[in-house]
């Protein structure tokens, strides 16, 4: 039977026999409680790693967001993010209807910044008639890139002078390590660390890219985490015997971020081979758009009246991608996101060329 090449996201793995094992070893107790051994060690451990005083699992990536948003914003309070990040385009306005919370968006540049004037013109005066700006939200990675670390920086520094708290949606914060690791040197939890020092709160998803069936968690200090299990319950994110999943989390942890480099890898050389499937193909040309590869993530664009061929052909040959319409600076495409991981290897990677070459 032919193998199903599945680049929709990083979400879709399978964990691994090892992982199973240690899901079904796990010992377990009432979360809810604080009894779960299995759920504490991999707080602990989370928090060590990244610098935090404390964490808090819960189900989803998009809960441990509005988790964050709700501790450090009050019922009428705004947070200010980027116009295509997660927390504000794909978590369905969970901010404003659970956390009555202002999203203030503003536009991403092209590498993923916001810029900083953007950032601090938007910033409410003390006056009854403006929402209270209470807090900064960056995403790294976004859309695959890496925020620059002296911008991380920059925005830091920015609300601590405007006394705003600061989160980060850090769901590929191990790609972002991982790429400053193979840039600069070093190790990933060192640099994962240096990512989110200063920072009040972080989201670290444990099933996208780390290999776990679900499950992520939200960091911060102590007084923050004692808020986040209270808005935890609230919002229906408190479980029981949760270490069966904790335990995935650290198989993840202590198992799959180095190996992420081959995600990285298999990336930029799907963007190669892609590119020259196009460039050697008349049909194609200039109806296909490959660009870099950014850590795990490739997005292409193609042409609107090619595209449900295009789709139907990859579908045919068992390669599935995701994407949809997308408006680009000066036309209208069909905007198609590959992510590579752990269950995709680099003979799927030159398999999928070949079927491209063959469109």
């Amino acid at each position: 039977m032919t193998k199903t090449m599945d680049f929709r996201s990083d979400t879709v793995t399978q964990p691994s026999p090892e992982m199973k094992r240690a899901m079904i070893d796990a010992p377990l107790g009432d979360d809810v409680l604080g009894d779960d051994p299995t759920v504490n060690r991999l707080q602990e451990m989370a928090a060590d790693m990244l610098g935090f005083e404390a964490a808090l699992f819960a189900p989803s990536g998009t809960q441990t967001n509005t988790i964050a948003m709700m501790c450090h914003c009050a019922r009428g309070d705004e947070a200010i993010v980027g116009q295509q990040w997660h927390t504000y385009r794909m978590e369905t306005g969970g901010m404003a209807v659970l956390g009555s919370i202002q999203p203030q968006p503003l536009e991403n540049r092209a590498d993923g910044t916001i810029d900083l004037a953007d950032i601090e013109g938007t910033i409410k005066i003390d006056d009854p008639h403006f929402a209270r700006t209470r807090l900064v939200v960056l995403e790294n990675t976004t859309g695959g890139k890496v925020l620059p670390p002296a911008y991380m920086r920059e925005v830091l520094a920015l609300a601590e002078r405007h006394r705003l708290k600061t989160h980060i949606d850090g769901a590929r914060l191990f790609n972002a390590a991982m790429d400053r690791v193979e840039r600069d040197g070093g190790q990933p939890f060192d640099r994962a660390n240096e990512i989110c020092q200063g920072w009040d709160s972080l989201s670290l998803c444990l099933s996208k890219g780390l290999g776990a069936p679900v499950g992520s968690l939200v960091l911060g200090n102590q007084e923050f985490i004692r808020q986040a299990k209270r808005v935890r319950k609230m919002l229906g994110g408190a479980m029981r015997q949760a270490g069966m999943l904790a335990a995935a989390g650290i198989y993840a942890l202590e198992n799959n971020v180095v190996r992420m480099s081959e995600d990285h890898d298999n990336a930029r050389h799907l963007a190669r081979g892609l590119r020259e499937a196009v460039a050697a193909n008349d049909k194609l040309a200039g109806r296909i758009e490959v660009p870099d590869a950014s850590t795990n993530i490739l997005f292409i664009d193609v042409d609107p009246e090619l595209a449900p061929k295009f789709l139907a052909h990859l579908s045919r040959h068992k390669v599935r991608v995701s994407g949809g319409p997308y408006q680009s600076s000066s036309k209208k495409v069909q905007r198609l996101r590959w992510i590579t991981h752990l269950d995709v290897d680099r003979e799927d990677v030159e398999r999928a060329v070949e079927i491209v070459a063959a469109f």
